[in-house]
C-alpha cells in the first residue's frame, strides 16, 4: 500500500490504520455524525482502546485527516477487499456472464458544499455505482456534484465482454453503438414508445412472458437513430410491459428478462448501505472527504460480505451485523473484566456485576 505520510515536519495524529479503523467502525456501529463517531472513540472504552488513536484524535485532526488524506490509501484497500471478496463469494447466475448492475444514488449535502451542484438551490453529490450482479458486491465508484449526466460513467465503470445492466435513465442510442464497439454489453430497459424498425424477428415460446423479440434499428433516421442494430426484447409482468434493448444473442429472451430483473439487487443494496450503515451521514464537507467516507463504506461492505459467507456462509444481513456489534461488546466487557475480577466465566455467568466489583 501506498505509504502515508504527513506533509510538514510534524508526525501524524491519525496514521492510515487509525483512520480506517474508525471510518469502518463509524459504519457499522451506526454513527450519525463526526461529532458522535469522535465521543465514542472519547468516552467508550473500548472505542478509546482499540479503535481511536493513541492519544486520541480532536475534531479538527480528524477533520484535517478525513478531507485531505487517505483517499489513495483507501482506494488500495477497496480494490485488493474486492479481489478477496471474488475469491471468496460464490458465482451466481454464471451461465449470464459477467453482469454489473449500474446506478447512480443521490447524497444530500450542505449549502456550504458549493461544489455540490444539484439545483437551484439544492446541493447534492451523486455516486455513481457499478455492482457485481453475480456475487452481489460493489465494484467501481465514481463521484459526481449531482448535476452531470449518468451515461458517460457506463463506459467507465464496464471493462470488455461485461454485460452492463441499467434503467430507461440511461438510454441512449449512439452510446448502444459506442459499448459495441468497445466490445462491452448491455441489457437495458428502453421507453415503450421508442420507434423500433424491425430487421429480423426470432421465435417466440407461446406459453411464456415474451411477447416480443427482434433484431431492431431505434430510433428515427436522421434524428436518434443508432449505426448498429440491436436486439430488442419485450415481456410482460403483473400487466407491465417491459422493453429492453441489449447486445446479448447468446441468450434466450427469457434470460434477458431475468438480467434484468437483478438489476434490482443494486437498489436493495443502496437501501440497506444507507440505512444500516449509515454511508450518507456526512461527516465531510469537501469532494474529497465525501469519497474517503463513501470508500469506507464499501470496505465495511465488503468486509462484512467476506465475514458472513467464511463464517455463516450467508449473504450480509442486519442480524449478522447486530451479532457482531454483540460480540465485540461482550468481548471488550470479558477483556476489561479479567483487568477488575478474578473469575470472569464466573461473573458473566452470574451476571454479578456489583458483587464482582465490590470484592475488588
Amino acid at each position: 500500500m501506498p505509504p502515508l505520510e504527513a506533509r510538514g515536519y510534524r508526525p501524524l495524529k491519525m496514521t492510515f490504520d487509525d483512520q480506517l479503523k474508525a471510518l469502518v467502525f463509524f459504519h457499522l456501529e451506526e454513527h450519525v455524525s463526526a461529532q458522535h463517531l469522535l465521543q465514542v472513540l472519547e468516552e467508550d472504552e473500548f472505542a478509546r482502546e482499540h479503535i481511536a488513536p493513541e492519544e486520541g484524535i480532536k475534531k479538527s485532526s480528524f477533520a484535517e485527516a478525513v478531507n485531505s488524506r487517505g483517499l489513495e490509501q483507501l482506494l488500495y484497500v477497496y480494490q485488493n477487499l474486492q479481489t478477496n471478496a471474488v475469491s471468496v463469494l460464490p458465482k451466481g447466475h454464471a451461465d449470464l456472464g459477467d453482469l454489473v448492475g449500474i446506478e447512480g444514488s443521490l447524497v444530500d449535502a450542505c449549502l456550504s458544499m458549493h461544489w455540490a451542484d444539484y439545483r437551484k438551490g439544492s446541493k447534492k453529490a451523486k455516486v455513481h455505482l457499478g455492482f457485481d450482479l453475480n456475487r452481489g458486491i460493489p465494484r467501481k465508484v465514481f463521484l459526481s456534484n449531482g448535476n452531470g449526466a449518468e451515461r458517460p460513467f457506463v463506459s467507465m465503470i464496464l471493462s470488455p465482454r461485461q454485460t452492463g445492466v441499467t434503467d430507461r435513465g440511461y438510454q441512449a442510442h449512439d452510446r448502444f453503438d459506442q459499448r459495441q464497439e468497445e466490445g462491452k454489453h448491455f441489457v437495458s430497459r428502453i421507453k415503450a414508445s421508442t420507434k423500433k424498425t424491425p430487421l429480423k424477428t426470432n421465435e417466440i415460446d407461446p406459453d411464456s412472458d415474451i411477447f416480443y423479440d427482434a433484431i431492431v434499428l431505434l430510433g428515427t433516421p436522421g434524428v436518434n437513430r443508432p449505426q448498429k442494430p440491436v436486439r430488442v426484447v419485450g415481456y410482460s409482468v403483473n400487466n407491465i410491459k417491459y422493453w429492453v434493448a441489449t447486445s446479448r444473442h447468446d441468450l434466450t429472451a427469457e434470460q434477458i428478462a431475468l438480467i434484468y430483473k437483478l438489476r434490482w439487487d443494486i437498489e436493495i443494496f443502496f437501501g440497506w448501505w444507507k440505512r444500516h450503515l449509515r454511508v450518507y451521514h456526512l461527516i465531510a464537507r469537501s469532494e474529497h472527504g465525501l469519497m474517503v467516507q463513501i470508500l469506507a463504506g464499501l470496505i465495511t461492505y465488503l468486509l462484512l460480505a467476506i465475514y458472513c459467507r467464511e463464517q455463516h456462509n450467508e449473504k450480509v444481513s442486519i442480524k449478522r451485523v447486530r451479532e457482531l456489534r454483540i460480540r465485540i461488546q461482550n468481548e471488550a466487557r470479558i477483556a476489561n473484566s479479567r483487568m477488575t475480577c478474578p473469575n470472569p466465566e464466573l461473573y458473566f455467568k452470574n451476571h454479578q456485576i456489583s458483587n464482582c466489583y465490590a470484592s475488588t
